[in-house]
C-alpha cells in the first residue's frame, strides 16, 4: 500500500498588504522588498478570523476535492505555530467542526517544516493501515505575531492555510521517500518572544545549504536522479533561498512554484498553498515526480519526493 495525496484545498484571506502599503508603515521600500524577499504582496486575516477558521475553509475544500465525506477521515494532523490556544488544539476543533466523528487529531507544532512533517507521519498510518484517510492542514495566522515596526520581519509574513487529504493511491504513485531533521542549536537564530525574532543572516545560510542537501537525500532515497524531478515545491521563505534549491537541482525556472510573490512567507502552510496554486495552472500532471522541501524555527527541515496521481 502507498501513500499519497487524493485531495487538495487552501484559504487566503482577502485583505491584501501590498509593499506600498508597508512603506507607509516602516522604513522600507517596494525594491528593497522585491529584490531580497520576491514578495510583492501578502495576505491579512480578519481580527475576528482564527487560525481554525482559515484550517476549516481549507480542510473542507480538500476533503471535497478528495471525493470522501468527513466521516471517512480517521485522523486530522494539523501543522501550526499560531493555533486560536494552546487547548483544545486547531485539529479537535476541526474535527468537531467538519464532523470528522471518527477522526483522533492532534496538532504539530514544527514551525516552517510543520507540513512536512505531517505528510511523513500520515504515511505512516496509511501504510501500515491503521488509517485509511489522514487530512493535513498547513495553517497560520503569522500576522499576530509579526512585530509591524520591524523592517526586517514585518516585511516577511502573511495568513493563509493549505489543507491535503492523504490516502492509499496506485501501487507506482504517492510518496516515495522522506526525510525530516531537526538542529536544535540553531533555535536561536529564528525564535518567538511575544513576536518573531530572527537572525536572517544565519537564517539564510542554514536554509540555503539544507534545503539543497534535503532535496537531494530525498530524491537519491527514492532510487532516482535529478534528471527525473519534474516539479519542485519549495517552501516559499524567500526567492533566493528558492533559487538556490532549483539551481542545486538543475531545474529550469517554470518547474518551481512560485507563490512567495502573492502570499509572503505563511509559514507551515506555504507549501500546500503553493501545490493548490499549481495544480489550477496545470504545471503538474499525472505520474509527474514532485519534490517538497522545507525548513523552519527550530531548526527544523524537512522533505519529501512524490510521484503525482491516485
Amino acid at each position: 500500500m502507498k501513500a499519497g495525496i487524493i485531495g487538495v484545498g487552501k484559504y487566503a484571506p482577502e485583505k491584501v498588504l501590498t509593499n506600498k502599503d508597508l512603506e507607509k508603515m516602516v522604513d522600507t521600500s517596494d525594491e528593497w522588498i522585491k529584490t531580497r524577499t520576491g514578495i510583492e504582496e501578502r495576505r491579512i486575516a480578519a481580527d475576528d478570523m482564527n487560525t481554525s477558521d482559515m484550517a476549516y475553509a481549507a480542510a473542507k475544500e480538500a476533503i471535497a476535492n478528495a471525493g470522501i465525506s468527513p466521516e471517512e477521515i480517521d485522523m486530522i494532523l494539523v501543522a501550526t505555530v499560531t493555533p486560536d490556544q494552546p487547548f483544545p488544539t486547531v485539529s479537535c476543533m476541526l474535527q468537531e467542526r467538519l464532523g470528522c466523528v471518527k477522526a483522533s487529531a492532534m496538532d504539530i507544532s514544527a514551525a516552517c517544516a510543520g507540513f512536512m512533517y505531517g505528510l511523513a507521519t500520515a504515511k505512516q498510518f496509511i501504510e501500515s493501515g491503521a488509517n485509511k484517510h489522514v487530512l493535513i492542514v498547513g495553517v497560520e495566522k503569522l500576522s499576530t505575531i509579526t512585530d509591524w515596526n520591524d523592517r526586517n520581519t514585518a516585511v516577511l509574513f502573511g495568513d493563509g492555510a493549505g489543507a491535503v487529504v492523504v490516502s492509499s493511491v496506485s501501487e507506482d504513485r504517492g510518496i516515495l521517500s522522506f526525510e525530516l531533521g531537526a538542529d536544535g542549536t540553531g533555535g536561536k537564530h529564528l525564535y518567538q518572544d511575544e513576536h518573531i525574532m530572527m537572525n536572517g543572516r544565519e537564517v539564510f545560510k542554514f536554509a540555503v545549504r539544507q534545503m539543497g542537501e534535503s532535496s537531494i537525500n530525498v530524491i537519491e532515497k527514492a532510487g532516482l536522479t535529478k534528471d527525473d524531478v519534474d516539479f519542485l515545491i519549495p517552501h516559499q521563505a524567500n526567492i533566493r533561498i528558492m533559487e538556490a534549491a532549483r539551481q542545486r537541482l538543475d531545474l529550469p525556472e517554470e518547474k518551481m512554484a512560485k507563490t512567495v510573490n502573492k502570499y509572503g512567507n505563511t509559514s507551515s502552510a506555504s507549501i500546500p498553498m503553493a501545490l493548490c496554486d499549481e495544480l489550477e495552472s496545470g504545471k503538474i500532471k499525472d505520474d509527474d515526480i514532485i519534490v517538497m522541501v522545507g525548513f523552519g524555527g527550530g531548526l527544523t527541515w524537512g522533505a519529501i519526493a512524490l510521484k503525482w496521481g491516485r
